[in-house]
């Protein structure tokens, strides 16, 4: 019995649950991404042009070239300049929002300016395509 307490004891504690962003996203600042090209491949918006076109997300606009549609982020930047959390604004298509986050995640690595860390920042993707 001692020994289980002993083993309890030297057992790191689990981390503490991420917080949740604040309320009013416009206050943040925006991430500071080093590069920002990487999300201006066209082949990136694929996936939603296809999610629009089977019917699961109706939040893309029409525009006079085609459509466009945006989705906001929150991401958590700890002080290490390691992503803690990505949160998408719901927009009514959970997919195309997960797949943002994925695109997020992907583009912070060894990608966030010295500066960044231990606070909450913005970034919008946008996808556009022709009909």
């Amino acid at each position: 019995m001692a020994l289980a307490a002993l083993l309890l004891a030297q057992t790191a504690p689990a981390d503490a649950p991420a917080p949740d962003p604040p309320a009013e996203w416009s206050k943040l600042a925006d991430l500071p991404l080093i590069r920002r090209e990487v999300m201006q491949q066209p082949e990136l918006s694929r996936f939603v042009h296809d999610e629009v076109a089977a019917g699961r997300c109706s939040a893309a606009q029409r525009g006079a070239d085609g459509f466009t549609l945006a989705v906001d982020l929150a991401v958590l930047v700890e002080r290490s300049g390691e992503v803690r959390r990505i949160v998408p604004r719901a927009i009514g298509c959970p997919t195309v929002e997960q797949y943002a986050a994925g695109l997020v995640s992907r583009m912070t690595r060894a990608n966030l300016a010295p500066a960044a860390g231990g606070a909450w920042y913005r970034i919008t993707v946008a996808f556009a395509w022709k009909e």
